[in-house]
């Protein structure tokens, strides 16, 4: 298959409201190539799936470019743009068969009859609904429904697949399952795809790289892993995965790290540090001039006193591979969560604990480069 580029150059998108102009995406640049699986994550209203549907053709562009293989796409029509879309909704015809769903965009395009049934059954072979072929969507199950409507938005080889929210209306073990056959299907086809998505577990299980997406605008891109483990922003930190946050002052800088003095002033080393986007400096509390962010996993909790911050265990929840400690600490003024691998022997409910947190494992978010 073709190896297709797409860029995506200082795309904006403003609408006009009653209340005045709103700006729903702003200034977003991307590049996406290959056989990329790439997601758009972010909460609601944060302008991923606006620009999704620039990339489509489904929404004027208020200002910047989409190129498809240096191909300007502003210029072209959906219908032109060859592009495969899935969306939430199913939007099958109840009364015609899968087979005949499927194969309504090759009839719309006039491909020969015996073509069609040579591509239609490919590609509901390779989803697993040829078995399926005569039934029509009323007897088809949420999941049988969702893979027609991918089979019929790839049987005409699109240059590029769409997926906007497409296991929404699953239940949450089908959602597993149907975003692991989306990957394998992708892979299989070599087919460069963009979702959307604000499910955090989702995106990370499926994606090559993700998008994180605020606001209307892009916080940070990367592979998963990369974005997890060292987000740039506290709205990052946060968004992915849970985050326990810490204030803290700095005391001395170290080349990329740091001493830092907490807020009973115990004091502990960071391995790395970054500076916070300009709108999230002003989050800082006041009196302090950084924050201390820690993944649960991350965090040691081990008897009292023995050197770390003190805590007391408010609640232990098993969740099979990993019990987590849900803790109130004084160094932090949210709930401290402490992810383990197995039940910490001495420590239960209303114990007074101590937290280390690993030089190697913290993220130090300051104020500035000047810090």
């Amino acid at each position: 298959m073709t190896s297709h580029i797409l860029q995506i150059r200082d795309l904006t998108k403003v609408f006009d409201t009653d209340q005045g102009p709103v700006t729903a995406v702003e200034a977003v640049n991307l590049a996406i190539q290959g056989d990329e699986f790439f997601t758009m994550l972010g909460p609601s209203g944060c302008g991923k799936t606006t620009t999704l549907r620039m990339v489509a053709g489904l929404e004027t562009i208020t200002s910047g470019r989409v190129l498809f293989d240096d191909q300007d796409f502003t210029k072209f029509s959906t219908f032109q743009r060859n592009i495969g879309m899935v969306f939430q909704s199913y939007a099958l015809f109840p009364h015609l068969t899968v087979f005949e769903n499927t194969a309504y965009g090759l009839r719309i395009r006039k491909v020969p009859e015996a073509e069609i049934k040579e591509r239609v059954g490919r590609i509901l072979e390779l989803l697993g609904l040829d078995v399926l072929a005569h039934r029509r969507p009323p007897d088809l199950s949420g999941g049988q429904q969702q893979r027609v409507s991918i089979a019929r938005a790839l049987v005409y080889d699109p240059g590029m697949l769409l997926l906007d929210e497409p296991l929404a209306n699953l239940d949450a073990k089908l959602r597993v399952q149907m975003r692991e056959e989306i990957r394998r299907i992708q892979k299989d086809l070599g087919i460069m795809s963009i979702y959307v998505t604000h499910d955090q577990e989702e995106a990370m299980s499926v994606s090559d790289r993700l998008a994180v997406f605020n606001l209307g605008r892009l916080i940070q891109v990367g592979p998963p892993h990369e974005v997890y483990a060292k987000p740039r922003s506290l709205f990052v930190s946060d968004f992915i995965g849970q985050a326990n946050f810490f204030p803290a002052r700095v005391v001395n800088r170290n080349g990329s790290g740091a001493r830092v003095s907490l807020t009973t002033g115990l004091e502990i080393e960071v391995a790395s540090s970054t500076p916070l986007p300009r709108e999230e400096a002003t989050m800082i509390e006041a009196g302090f001039d950084a924050v201390v962010m820690a993944r649960p996993e991350c965090l040691d909790l081990g008897q009292a006193n023995s050197g770390g911050a003190p805590c007391t265990v408010r609640r232990i929840l098993f969740l099979g591979n990993y019990t987590r400690y849900m803790l109130e600490c004084r160094d932090s003024r949210r709930e401290v969560f402490v992810d383990s691998p197995r039940l910490i022997p001495g420590i239960g409910e209303g114990c007074e604990a101590s937290i280390a947190i690993p030089a190697a494992e913290a993220i130090l978010f300051h104020g500035g480069a000047d810090r």
